[in-house]
């Protein structure tokens, strides 16, 4: 009898203690979150397969409702929901939060002047719950409609999108970007509104991702960083502004860094398409940027960023660095890698300026301009043609020791470029890597000139930089 009564007290612990190891995941949000059109939404919605994805040791609810807003005086407010009821009831450890999309219709954009307080509400009366959990907003997912009424795009982005992540800014909450996940897959939501099945794996797939990867909560690099650094936030990141040798330095820190404290460092035009940068922020990537313009790579820019990586690599980020470089930016990121092979983990340019005797030099098909001709000439004491002939300070000189550095590289080429012209940057640039069997990867976008850099989606540029790095989940 005893030893029955024993067997009792083990199984009722060892199931309560299983219960308790549970964690839960709280998805709210309208029709994308409830699973609207989706056959067997309770397994095939965005929350049923990070179910799936997660395992037993998750549990995931999906308090989704059709139409509703983030808006409090929207024209259906989560926030009169029974299901918010239950969301708050469920007393999770994760929330994600999916709202904003039905904000953007003209019945309710008269109160979007209100999303950013109505968002951080929102974060704090989950935050306030017994479990305290970890609280993150959903940017809502793209709309290909084109009825301006209704879920319009160009509200999205232009006002509820920034409206929400002044809110987490200022409540230092998590974001995760779904807009760009599904921007370049009109074919996954069928109505032009909601993803089907293919396109809320996607979506599960990145809040998977954001669950499971390790976190360092405790790194704060700021406290190392320069007393003088003035504080702002990049797109609903904080960055600290200071300068190093006169010149203009930024470091973004992400709301928690990933183990390791990895880094991109942006050679050039801080702030322009950074969409990359973005959704290496929400993995707990730092973001660098020096300016050294109008320098072209020289060994006075290189000397100077010698200080700034000093700095960052004595505050706590790591050894080696992404390094990014939009147009003329790859002169500088490749320069740097092919004298600091140790301290680079990767290369990422977009439709890079490999060969300067293209330009500014204008010894190539391309005019020149003559300021900037001007520039070049005095950063490197050039004072001929014939110096300029004979120049070779250019990445494309330069490729038996970016080679040997081993780290892999990737170059988004717009085959259409009429700034960096490929036939004169980034072809003979490729070949003779490839000759010496270096490590670079090619994207081709047919028919775009220089502008736009990046991708609307930068979903092959983050894996290429994720692999490289080792972060791949």
């Amino acid at each position: 009898m005893n030893m029955i009564k024993l067997f009792v007290l083990l199984f009722a612990l060892v199931s309560f203690v299983s219960a308790q190891a549970v964690t839960k995941v709280t998805c709210i949000g309208a029709s994308i979150t409830y699973g609207a059109f989706i056959k067997d939404r309770e397994y095939n919605s965005f929350p049923g397969q990070l179910q799936q994805l997660l395992g037993n040791e998750y549990q995931v609810g999906n308090y989704g409702v059709s139409g509703c807003t983030m808006l409090k005086n929207g024209n259906l407010p989560y926030w009169k929901t029974k299901e918010f009821e239950k969301a708050l009831k469920s007393n999770p450890d994760l929330v994600f939060i999916d709202l904003g999309g039905n904000d953007s219709k003209l019945i309710n954009r008269s109160h979007l002047n209100e999303i950013k307080s109505d968002c951080q509400d929102m974060i704090d009366i989950f935050r306030k719950l017994p479990s305290h959990p970890r609280v993150i907003i959903m940017l809502p997912v793209v709309s290909f409609v084109t009825d301006t009424t209704s879920i319009w795009d160009p509200v999205i982005v232009q006002r509820v999108i920034p409206g929400l992540q002044k809110g987490a800014y200022e409540k230092q909450a998590e974001v995760l970007d779904m807009h760009q996940l599904l921007i370049n897959h009109s074919e996954l939501m069928p109505d032009k509104i909601h993803p089907d099945k293919a396109g809320s794996a996607i979506m599960a797939r990145r809040l998977y991702e954001s669950v499971v990867q390790s976190r360092d909560e405790q790194f704060d690099i700021f406290s190392k960083l320069p007393k003088s650094a003035q504080i702002s936030s990049y797109y609903g990141y904080t960055c600290a502004g200071f300068e190093i040798d006169g010149r203009s330095c930024f470091v973004v820190k992400p709301k928690w860094s990933a183990k390791g404290h990895p880094w991109i460092w942006r050679a050039r035009f801080w702030g322009h398409e950074p969409q990359t940068e973005i959704a290496l922020l929400e993995r707990g990537f730092h973001v660098a940027y020096c300016d050294v313009a109008e320098l072209f790579g020289n060994d006075e820019a290189l000397k100077i960023w010698g200080d700034f990586y000093l700095l960052l690599h004595k505050s706590g980020l790591a050894k080696k660095a992404v390094l990014e470089g939009m147009s003329r930016g790859a002169v500088y990121a490749l320069n740097w890698s092919a004298k600091n092979p140790g301290k680079v983990s990767a290369v990422y340019i977009d439709n890079p300026l490999l060969d300067m005797k293209s330009w500014p030099c204008g010894l190539g098909k391309r005019v020149s301009s003559p300021l900037e001709l001007e520039a070049f000439k005095k950063d490197y004491s050039i004072t001929s043609e014939q110096q300029m002939r004979d120049f070779k300070n250019s990445p494309i000189d330069q490729v038996p020791q970016i080679v040997k550095g081993k780290y892999p590289i990737l170059i988004l080429c717009a085959d259409a470029d009429e700034a960096a012209l490929p036939d004169e940057n980034t072809l003979p640039f490729e070949q003779k890597v490839k000759a010496l069997n270096g490590n670079i990867t090619m994207i081709h976008k047919p028919g775009f000139k220089h502008h736009p850099h990046s991708l609307p989606n930068p979903e092959p540029i983050v894996s290429f930089i994720l692999k490289a790095t080792g972060f791949a989940i």
